[in-house]
């Protein structure tokens, strides 16, 4: 007889009985009743066999029915250690659920290996076994014509349990969804179809949790309304304009002269200080509905000016695409009320194109692409899959709460927003992907591209950047530790699998994006890991987080406004402010949603923190060892630079950047 140690990790207590199975070499073991698997969750037992069953390739455990037979309990296993009779230690991670649907789980050691590598039938067939499964498990769904494919499932309890919320995630999710209103003392309000009287008013009840006080005081100012397309929700808009304006956007050296200090605008397009910001997406739709009044929803061009003084302020806004008589170019020597009002315009327009676009598309629907992709073509004991599954996390059930509550036939979207549902998901969601790119994702281009590289106070850029290389320097050291030369990206059919799909299902098969459908050298894979990863971790968390910060404040973004916009100048007035507004039910649904996507979880995983286990190199260990370290001083970087700034930008702090887009 020989004698296996083993301990088994958990974080819950079966009722049912837990078999092992040793699966070697040379023969296999028979199943074993692990003996009384309860509390503590870590515990050792001694597993006799006849023989050594050679070197030791799986591990099985299978869970049967006790005493108690009429009750079957899901049982979580983290992983399996076993010392074997030759003294080897050899850890199995499991990270899975053992239930009535699946009693069995086939676990291979912590070896990261590519698929050309094996050289074990057994381990080969349970790698293939394995993406049978997943294949089955995770399923390509369609959604609309235009716009990426998503996971067949219509409910959370439809998915596989290890990719479900945890117990604490999904009762504190279903708690805010119902209480929101309540913690945010607003439920009186919610029914009420009236015009707010004042900003007063506003401020009485929109007080808790307290809108930001910085932005709540200076939202209606020209520099803090320039200050948020570079750091603000969707710091994604603006681009660099050096060439002659649009023809559909007549500003003249007249219009813009007194704004910049006499110079005239030929001049400072030239210097590289003049940005647009053109909203045009949103051209040609018709406004929802709202409270039986029909909302308004313009397609802005907006112009601003990099001052001497560093700072971003607009200078002309026209509030449609087509200029005429009843479209004028608002100025901010205009009325108080004319300007205010054509900036209250821009901010609503930046609403509807960063929460479809830049949030909903570019960092929801990818992810889903992305780790759907990752679940159906990557084993296990596939490298990238290691990297990866942390960067999953809680995406699909958050993604199938969003498709049911928020952009549903009778969600958020349709009951409080301009847009109204049919319009976002049918017709604005396709013309957005259709001009989605690789290059647009992979933010030292999409800067680049812009022509964002020197403006100042684009904190965003300056901490993103930062990030990115942090990200890229940690998958080059892991991924050219596995693939050591161009060969071996070529010949690796998972990872040639693994992007095909995401071409395929998430880009249509478009090679205009720029996406590639197959990859042939190591520095390839490389990047386009690197954009996966920052997309769903940083680039979330920058346009995710400070949804209530710019939004707690409703005037700064509305989510709809009710007058058209002014044809004429100088007819704009308090009153006609406060009647374009959102009525005050809409108002308090609108904040009580972003105020429930701003709020983290207590099990949040921030960047760079692991719940599980997986890699036992010690090279690749020592690069996740030198990311965590990288992110900890950028931690501090942003925590000095935000101590001289009146408004902190924190969005990018890795303490505050999630792993995966769980929110």
């Amino acid at each position: 007889m020989v004698e296996y140690t083993v301990e088994v990790h958990s974080t819950t207590f079966p009722l049912q009985n837990v078999y092992i199975r040793f699966i070697g070499s040379t023969r296999n073991s028979k199943p074993q009743l692990l003996y009384r698997l309860t509390f503590p969750l870590v515990r050792t037992y001694k597993v006799s066999c006849e023989k050594s069953v050679g070197t030791l390739l799986l591990v099985e455990l299978e869970a049967k029915q006790s005493w108690f037979k009429y009750f079957f309990q899901d049982w979580f296993c983290n992983k399996i250690v076993v010392t074997t009779p030759e003294g080897e230690k050899i850890s199995f991670p499991c990270y899975k659920w053992l239930n009535s649907k699946k009693p069995v789980v086939s676990l291979r050691d912590d070896k990261a290996t590519l698929k050309k590598e094996e050289t074990n039938d057994t381990l080969l067939n349970q790698r293939q076994q394995e993406l049978e499964v997943r294949q089955q498990d995770f399923r390509w769904k369609k959604y609309h014509d235009g716009v990426p494919y998503i996971i067949n499932a219509q409910e959370p309890s439809d998915l596989p349990e290890e990719v479900r919320f945890s117990f604490t995630k999904d009762i504190e999710m279903k708690f805010n969804a119902v209480s929101v209103l309540g913690e945010l003392q607003l439920e009186k309000w919610t029914t009420s179809s009236d015009t707010w009287e004042s900003l007063e008013q506003l401020h009485s009840v929109l007080w808790r949790p307290t809108p930001n006080e910085y932005i709540r005081q200076h939202w209606d100012s020209d520099e803090f309304f320039g200050y948020q397309f570079l750091n603000g929700t969707n710091p994604m808009a603006i681009r660099c304009w050096r060439t002659e304006l649009p023809v559909n956007f007549p500003v003249t050296d007249d219009m813009v002269k007194s704004s910049l200090g006499g110079s005239c605008l030929q001049k400072e397009i030239q210097e590289g200080n003049i940005f647009l910001c053109d909203y045009k997406r949103l051209s040609g739709f018709e406004g929802n509905t709202i409270n039986n009044k029909k909302q308004s929803l313009t397609a802005p061009l907006c112009l601003l000016y990099s001052t001497p003084e560093k700072k971003l302020i607009p200078i002309a806004i026209q509030l449609n695409q087509n200029p005429g008589v009843e479209n004028p170019i608002f100025l901010p020597s205009d009325s108080i009320w004319d300007w205010l009002l054509a900036k209250t315009f821009v901010r609503s327009a930046g609403f509807h194109e960063h929460e479809l676009n830049v949030h909903l598309l570019q960092t929801h629907l990818l992810a889903e692409v992305f780790s759907l992709a990752t679940m159906r073509n990557l084993p296990s004991a596939h490298p990238l899959f290691k990297l990866l599954i942390p960067h999953t996390r809680y995406t699909f059930q958050i993604n199938i709460m969003a498709r049911n509550l928020l952009i549903s036939e009778d969600g958020v979207f349709q009951k409080y927003t301009a847009i109204g549902r049919d319009n976002a998901v049918k017709a604005f969601l396709p013309d957005s992907f259709s001009t989605l790119t690789y290059s647009s994702l992979c933010l030292p281009d999409n800067i680049k591209e812009r022509g964002l590289e020197n403006i100042p106070n684009y904190y965003y850029r300056d901490d993103g950047l930062k990030l990115w290389d942090i990200i890229h320097k940690l998958v080059k050291g892991v991924l050219t530790f596995y693939y050591k030369s161009d060969a071996d990206v070529e010949e690796d059919s998972e990872l040639q699998n693994w992007i095909r799909e995401i071409f395929d299902y998430g880009f249509l098969k478009n090679e205009s994006t720029g996406i590639p459908c197959s990859f042939s050298k190591v520095e390839e894979v490389i990047k386009f890991v690197t954009m996966v990863i920052f997309t769903v971790s940083a680039q979330h968390a920058a346009v995710n987080n400070g949804q209530f910060d710019f939004g707690g404040w409703m005037p700064n973004l509305p989510t709809s406004l009710r007058l058209p916009p002014p044809k004429k100048k100088g007819e704009s007035t308090l009153e006609t402010f406060f009647q374009t507004l959102p009525d005050v039910s809409t108002t308090v649904h609108g904040l009580a949603v972003l105020f429930l996507l701003s709020k983290k979880a207590s099990d949040n995983c921030p960047l760079g923190v692991y719940t599980q286990d997986l890699f036992s190199e010690a090279v690749a260990r020592w690069h996740i060892s030198t990311f965590q370290r990288d992110l900890r001083k950028l931690d501090q970087e942003v925590n000095t630079r935000n101590r001289n700034l009146p408004l902190p930008y924190d969005y990018l702090k890795p303490a505050n950047v999630d792993n995966s887009v769980s929110l």
